[in-house]
């Protein structure tokens, strides 16, 4: 997946994000989102930090993500799932063994 990289504005300040193609509006609705989660903490008066503002806005839209998925709404998981196990290999025993056999010839195969 390539990934190209987009300008946005968080609370006045213009961060350079990489953004998976076709990933646009998805990505700037998620600035959107914390944009205005941050601006409202900021414009509340209580909190000045940047970094507290941001960690507060990050607990606010994860605690609506959790509202949403105990509601069961359709909430996309913040990692995507990992990729299925690729199929068994068919393992050819009785041969294996049989090219065991005649590798190590009939004192090989002696357990004692």
């Amino acid at each position: 997946m390539s990934m190209k990289q987009m300008e946005v504005s968080i609370m006045g300040q213009s961060y350079v994000l990489a953004c998976p193609d076709g990933g646009d509006a998805v990505l700037a609705e998620a600035v959107t989102r914390v944009d205005r989660e941050m601006c409202a903490i900021r414009d509340a008066g209580r909190v000045k930090a940047r970094e507290r503002i941001a960690v507060l806005a990050a607990l606010n839209i994860a605690y609506s993500l959790s509202e949403q998925r105990r509601a069961g709404g359709a909430v996309l998981p913040l990692t995507p799932p990992p990729p299925p196990p690729p199929p068994p290999i068919p393992i050819d025993v009785d041969g294996l063994v049989n090219r065991l056999e005649a590798a190590l010839g009939p004192e090989g195969m002696r357990l004692e």
